[in-house]
């Protein structure tokens, strides 16, 4: 197909280059439109892997693609970094950090964000990991902490700064509760002799009565049992009521001394100003009809993690998870055609492949629709799901030679503090790296 007239194609412009963002700019590929991506980053970040950068497993380059050469063959796509800051419905443009643009049709795809449920101490004082520059953050606040606990004679002062407590049960906590165990298991006493093993905590804590939620209840008490013998101490039916950045407080009275709290326990769609109030969900999500389109629009579609579906099948939405988005992506793809040829369009239906989740070395968990399964197979099956997935076949290389190399000495990744991660800039963790000094 000739794309050089651009002009007499419509435009599809696409906010956010995460997994659904993607899809719909692939599935465009050799139609007749013109497709613009937007993002802050000129980059794809694999986020299922954002816990191993954030504990030096990887390296974050191994684990984001660049977005221009991902569909460098795609002659109707274009790429461009800013930052939407409003939608305006009745225009049909866009006002974003390198000036107005208009569409034809919008696809919101922007992701979602950490979700503190208004709790601004919080948000202050713990970290993040929701992007690469947040893990990279954690990665630097992690590894000096253990440094400044070397220099500390006694066992009271080192406490506060080898004590990690992740909050949040689900799949992002579990797996980094187990990489920070093996930190600890394997690898503390031989890179920093002057600690002990028993200096270094991790504890895991959820409001919820068990760890992996949505799990079935087999790969929930397996996930437990996993992280119990690797060390971590699991609590349950525990409320966090504040954290002032040395000590983190319970309902009920129970307190930890921490320089460590990593905040997993929920998240918030991404949702650009413009969008009717009226028509936002549960999780600050768009509300969308059967075909991802926002409510109460045409020509804007909403997908993956932002987007809320609620029907009797789905009263709460679909799940934030890759597949999701990645599956929506498609179909809003193939809407966006149907609507231009005047075809009649038809209803989203999410096919859940299962859940995965790893807690560790030779340790994990698989819901596979009614194939349950935990253990050694089910970590080679989240190994082989999760580098069939990334993009870039030098990223899967990498990152599966640094998985042998991992198993094989119990010491891989490099662990360097690159950037000095300082207190004072947590106010701005979620926008960028600390700067160096």
């Amino acid at each position: 197909m000739d794309t050089k007239d651009k002009a007499k194609f419509p435009k599809v412009v696409i906010v956010g280059g995460g997994f659904g963002g993607l899809q719909v700019a692939g599935n465009l590929e050799d139609k007749p439109v013109e497709v613009l991506m937007l993002d802050k980053h000129n980059y794809h970040t694999f986020q299922p892997l954002l816990y191993q950068v954030a504990t030096g497993s990887l390296e974050a380059e191994s684990i984001a693609f660049s977005l221009r050469k991902n569909f460098s063959g795609q002659k109707n796509f274009r790429f461009s970094i800013a930052e939407v800051s409003k939608v305006n419905p009745e225009k049909n443009t866009i006002e974003t950090s390198i000036g107005e643009i208009d569409y034809d049709y919008l696809v919101i795809a922007t992701g979602s964000t950490t979700n503190f449920f208004g709790n601004k101490d919080i948000e202050k004082f713990a970290m993040p990991m929701k992007s690469i520059p947040e893990a990279l953050n954690l990665r630097y606040l992690i590894l000096q902490n253990l440094e400044e606990g070397t220099l500390l004679a006694t066992k009271t002062e080192k406490e506060p700064l080898l004590t990690f407590v992740l909050v949040g049960a689900g799949p992002t906590g579990v797996e980094l509760a187990g990489a920070l165990a093996e930190i600890r298991n394997h690898i503390l006493c031989k890179d920093y002799p002057e600690l002990k093993k028993e200096d270094m905590k991790v504890y895991l804590v959820d409001f919820m009565p068990k760890v992996l939620g949505p799990f079935s209840d087999e790969a929930s008490k397996k996930a437990r049992q996993f992280l119990t013998h690797m060390g971590v101490e699991v609590l349950l039916n525990v409320k966090v009521e504040s954290y002032d950045g040395d000590e983190i407080k319970f309902e009920g009275g129970k307190t930890i001394r921490t320089k460590n709290v990593i905040w997993s326990a929920g998240v918030m769609g991404e949702v650009p100003a413009g969008i009717n109030k009226d028509i936002i969900e549960r999780g600050n999500r768009i509300r969308v009809d059967s075909s991802c389109r926002v409510a109460g629009t045409q020509n804007i579609f909403a997908i993956g993690d932002v987007a809320a579906m609620i029907t009797d099948d789905t009263p709460k939405g679909h799940p934030g998870v890759a597949q999701v988005a990645i599956q929506m992506g498609k179909f809003v793809a193939k809407t966006i055609m149907q609507t231009i040829n005047g075809e009649p369009t038809e209803t989203f239906k999410y096919n859940d492949k299962g859940s995965l989740a790893t807690i560790g070395r030779n340790k994990a968990v698989a819901d596979l629709g009614k194939i349950k399964f935990q253990g050694f197979f089910a970590w080679l099956v989240w190994m082989f799901v999760h580098l069939i997935s990334l993009l870039g076949f030098r990223n899967k290389v990498i990152v599966f030679v640094n998985w042998i190399g991992s198993y094989i000495s119990f010491n891989g990744g490099s662990r360097l503090i690159i950037r000095q991660f300082r207190g004072e800039s947590l106010a701005n963790k979620h926008k960028q790296v600390s700067k160096p000094d």
